[in-house]
């Protein structure tokens, strides 16, 4: 995290914003000396340092050889691609743009109106891992060659998207990009402008916190909305440190979060290792938790639950769930939710303390019951004191506009997503306490009937549910946090059959292949619906889901929450005994979720026991001979695969050996020198409990939950 080389570059900047006139190519205003500029000596600006005085934070001449090098003997080297100017900044952004349209405007042309032998020789070459210029220049050679009547085959833009996807399993950039952006790579304004001081001493860089707080605001909120948005954003701007709806500790907690977002090198303590992002204001944070007066308040509550957010990405704090037990206590404390402590009302409050009561106490439901229901937990809050916000949304908050990209601005249906939000956690704490609820957890083991139909109930609460879904949410063209809505919903249906009794298991035949002439699965005359069916049609609803959020917005900056349902489905998935590898929805699913898991530590765990679990379904010899398949996806899969591009998912194995402190995860290994790469697949229910022990931690708070039959 930036500290105090920043900011003295930062001061630099702004000391040359409000210093700057028109000057010529040397540096002097037109027409003067360069010594002498109104009665006062005018120094020459350095826009960039040479690479061993960056390294060494030494002040350098700016032309090579600069005067530090000359003094200490040393190699020159200047690195123009650092220039951080903003117009030469701007200007190189543009250029990059400029290319990557007309490489992909060729690219489109040559797939249209080449033969097949072309078409296929340029996926050869991508999938290669060819750089940029090297498919610049068959692109060109090609496009050159082909005749004026073009009468050469068509092929499908899906061949296009199978590029893509090819990319972006691979998960490489162009080589002249650096894979840790700078900050000074922003050339548009950050849409939320808010201040540094005081809220934070991690940095003075007041563009990097809008930047961060806009970031927050754009792909976190309102999906977890326990915060009200307008009213934290004007007391952070008034910069006033007694306010009621902001703090140090909050913002900190804010920020920390907000990096989780964000690719520019600032984000990081350590640039490049994904592990460090945001871990200077978490530090900061931290701190500040522990001057933070204990009496419960507002900001106590929304910051506990930030710290809570921002453990669960962690994977080695184990406080999540301690983090969001504490928040469920102040809530309590606050009136907020439970019956444990005094109620409130609106009309004792202030419009601005009101709304944020409101969103507080909600927000702090829906994670309640996202977090507990989505691991197969009893929920903690059983109702809401505050009602609901409604009629709130400002006219800046009418439409959602995806910040950082150029993308056109969408509505938002903010109040509408809301309302339906509490509705889905209201079905959401119904499900998990009916059925993770019960003290005695073999009681969960063997269903009765009455407890089956109470099941078929709260599925078609959710069926309702979806039904009466606002129209606006038909559109193709919906905002992140509505995708989100309907992923959650689907990912409830599988959290609901998740837990299936030996009896029902016996009522359900699953051994006929699954094809389109395949006759139906016979099921037990009690049984209402069955299973499997449910659950694989939730997890295909998940995957074109994901594939719309990957097609309007990119899945480089999706919520946190995508990475758990796009799991969740996958898992769903291979439990099938009829499971195929090579099914297209799969697949598309397997693609997201190597871009969402690769932007935290967390989530390349859980990416390497995906990778482990579909190898040990042993379907490498389907894989290996389909034409179809790219070689990245057949090294990735393939349980006999040798190749680089499995080896580079090795890597991900990274910090497992946590598991491995605890006895019941046997299964990746039990001593020093087992190879983690080794061990067995697992099935849903086996995933769930690593990824509870991974993100959220569990033992120290919570007994030994429910683990069903098969799921």
């Amino acid at each position: 995290m930036p500290d105090t080389s920043t900011s003295t570059m930062n001061d630099q900047r702004r000391h040359i914003a409000h210093d700057m006139s028109p000057t010529s190519d040397n540096g002097s205003p037109p027409g003067e000396d360069s010594r002498s500029f109104s009665g006062h000596t005018w120094k020459k600006r350095v826009s960039t340092a040479c690479l061993a005085c960056k390294k060494s934070k030494r002040k350098c001449s700016g032309t090579p050889p600069c005067e530090n090098c000359r003094t200490f003997q040393r190699v020159c080297i200047f690195d123009e691609s650092l220039d951080q100017r903003r117009r030469v900044a701007a200007k190189r952004t543009a250029d990059e743009l400029s290319y990557h349209r007309d490489l992909l405007t060729d690219l489109f042309k040559l797939v249209r109106e080449a033969d097949e032998s072309n078409s296929l020789q340029l996926l050869d070459i991508i999938r290669r891992n060819a750089p940029p210029h090297e498919i610049r220049t068959y692109i060109n050679d090609t496009l050159a060659t082909l005749g004026a009547d073009n009468t050469a085959p068509r092929e499908t833009v899906a061949k296009l998207e199978d590029i893509r996807s090819i990319i972006n399993v691979d998960a490489e950039g162009p080589s002249f990009r650096s894979k840790v952006m700078d900050i000074h790579y922003l050339c548009d304004e950050a849409p939320l402008k808010v201040p540094a001081k005081p809220w934070t001493s991690v940095t003075d860089d007041s563009d990097l916190v809008s930047h961060l707080v806009s970031l927050y605001f754009t792909w976190n909120y309102p999906f977890q909305g326990f915060l009200d948005r307008d009213v934290f954003l004007r007391h952070m701007k008034s910069g006033d440190l007694r306010s009621e709806f902001c703090s140090p500790y909050l913002v900190n907690a804010l920020l920390s979060n907000a990096c989780y977002f964000s690719e520019f090198s600032e984000a990081y303590l350590d640039p490049g290792n994904i592990a460090s992002k945001g871990c200077g204001f978490l530090a900061e944070a931290e701190r500040l938790k522990e001057l933070q007066d204990p009496q419960p308040s507002l900001v106590l509550l929304q910051g506990t639950l930030l710290m809570h957010e921002r453990y669960a990405l962690s994977r080695n704090d184990d406080l999540g769930y301690i983090m969001l037990h504490e928040a469920i206590h102040i809530g309590e404390a606050l009136g907020l939710v439970g019956d444990k402590g005094p109620r409130v009302t609106s009309n004792q409050m202030s419009r601005d303390m009101d709304f944020s009561c409101r969103s507080a106490a909600w927000g702090l439901f829906n994670i309640d019951t996202i977090v507990h229901t989505g691991f197969l937990r009893p929920c903690l809050i059983d109702m809401v004191n505050m009602p609901r916000s409604e009629g709130k949304c400002l006219a800046d908050q009418s439409r959602w506009t995806p910040y950082p990209t150029h993308r056109q601005p969408c509505a938002s249906h903010i109040d509408l997503f809301f309302e339906e939000a509490g509705n889905l956690s209201t079905i959401a704490r119904d499900i998990s306490r009916s059925m993770f609820g019960d003290d005695d957890p073999n009681m969960n083991m063997h269903l009765q009937p009455a407890q089956r139909r109470s099941r078929e109930d709260l599925y078609e609460q959710l069926q309702r549910w979806q039904v009466l879904l606002p129209t606006a949410f038909d559109s193709t063209q919906l905002p992140p946090h509505i995708i989100l809505l309907k992923m959650r919903y689907n990912a409830l249906v599988i959290n609901l059959f998740s837990c299936i009794s030996e009896n029902e298991l016996s009522t359900i035949t699953s051994e006929a292949p699954h094809t389109p002439e395949s006759p139906p699965r016979q099921t037990s005359p009690e049984a209402k619906y069955n299973p499997w069916q449910v659950t694989q049609s939730a997890a295909r609803s998940i995957a074109a889901l994901a594939h719309l959020h990957r097609q309007e917005f990119g899945l480089s900056r999706a919520h946190h929450f995508a990475m758990y349902a796009i799991n969740l489905a996958l898992f769903a998935m291979l439990e099938q005994e009829t499971f195929d590898v090579l099914d297209q929805d799969f697949l598309s699913l397997a693609g997201a979720f190597s871009i969402v898991a690769n932007r935290s530590a967390l989530g390349r765990n859980l990416f390497h026991i995906f990778r482990q679990s579909v190898r040990a379904k042993a379907q490498g010899d389907r894989i290996r001979n389909a034409t179809s398949i790219p070689d990245e996806l057949k090294e990735l899969f393939d349980e006999e695969s040798t190749g680089e591009g499995g080896h580079r998912f090795d890597q991900y194995a990274e910090g497992l050996e946590k598991l491995n402190e605890k006895e019941k995860y046997h299964g990746i290994g039990n001593g020093g020198d087992t190879n983690l790469q080794d061990y067995p697949g697992m099935g849903l229910a086996d995933m769930l409990d690593r990824y509870e022990s991974l993100s959220l931690g569990k033992d120290d708070v919570l007994v030994e939950r429910f683990r069903p039959v098969k799921c």
